[in-house]
């Protein structure tokens, strides 16, 4: 099937309710997700480990048989909001693509758990089993795909804490039919790999980590990390304006990165940009932030976090 085909079968092939829990859909390799990869600080060696991991299962699950080897194509980022597990994951797809290629072009599609969510009695499982069933199905039959869950704990609850007073019967089904439509992947399409996020571990139901196969926790950024963050983030403002330019200077980099200890990425970038418009007499205008305006924003961010 050719790039065109392939992108112009999904979604228009299938009926708005059946896609209702589709955020996205690519083909890759993705130019935006190859600088997102790039635009994430991990510790040394993180990120080509991620890669290696991923194609070393696809390959073993295309080569040997499931009931051997029972891998199920599953990886689960977990870590603390802002560490940028979603960017790394759609980083990783356009990794994987670009590595392993395909006469079938890759597609990837990010599965938004919230829009299956649903008050009505029985609905949750059956968008679950039409997602998994037919949409991810019919993908997977046409050609090599990549599955992001974002914010996996919203899908596959742990049921074990839930309450029966609480929570309908439905949910626990939806649990079963996520699981059931996981393992038929694992089993029918070898060149199906999943990625999964979650803020908070411990609301996921075991039965899911029991089937990754890996676990990697995204870490909060450590020095060398925040520094290059930071860098990175100045250099992107003192492009655009000039003014900046001092931000930049190696010294102040170096406070700011100690001074930023505790903040994840997403803050620490957030930070720059509220240094802009740190003191009064400024402005606004980022040709006028100072070293000491960073420093106290990002002092301002670790009072707030």
């Amino acid at each position: 099937m050719s790039e065109t085909a392939r992108l112009h079968a999904f979604p228009r092939s299938l009926p708005d309710e059946a896609t209702q829990g589709i955020a996205d859909a690519r083909l890759l390799p993705d130019e935006e997700f190859r600088e997102a990869w790039s635009s994430i600080a991990l510790p040394t060696d993180m990120k080509e480990r991620m890669l290696r991991g991923a194609v070393a299962g696809i390959r073993l699950r295309q080569a040997v048989p499931f009931d051997a080897v029972p891998l199920h194509g599953i990886t689960l980022l977990t870590g603390a909001p802002g560490v940028g597990k979603t960017t790394v994951a759609r980083g990783l797809a356009d990794k994987i693509a670009r590595t392993l290629g395909s006469s079938t072009p890759w597609l990837f599609l990010e599965v938004d758990p919230h829009a299956l969510a649903s008050a009505s009695l029985g609905r949750s499982q059956r968008s679950v089993e039409t997602l998994f069933g037919t949409v991810i199905e019919e993908m997977a039959i046409a050609g090599p795909l990549v599955v992001l869950v974002d914010e996996v704990e919203t899908l596959l609850t742990d049921r074990a804490a839930l309450s029966m007073d609480a929570n309908p019967i439905d949910v626990h089904r939806a649990v079963d039919a996520a699981l059931v439509g996981l393992d038929r992947l694992a089993r029918r399409h070898t060149d199906v790999f999943v990625l999964a996020t979650s803020n908070f571990p411990d609301a996921i139901d075991p039965a899911l980590a029991s089937r990754a196969d890996n676990v990697i926790r995204v870490p909060l950024p450590d020095h060398t990390a925040r520094r290059w963050i930071l860098e990175h983030t100045v250099k992107a403002i003192a492009r655009a304006f000039p003014g900046a330019q001092a931000l930049t200077a190696a010294d102040a980099l170096d406070a700011a990165a100690e001074r930023g200890e505790g903040l994840d990425g997403r803050r620490l970038r957030k930070a720059v940009a509220a240094a802009c418009a740190y003191r009064p007499e400024g402005k606004g205008d980022p040709n006028g932030v100072i070293v000491q305006d960073l420093l106290g924003a990002i002092d301002r961010a670790r009072e707030t976090a």
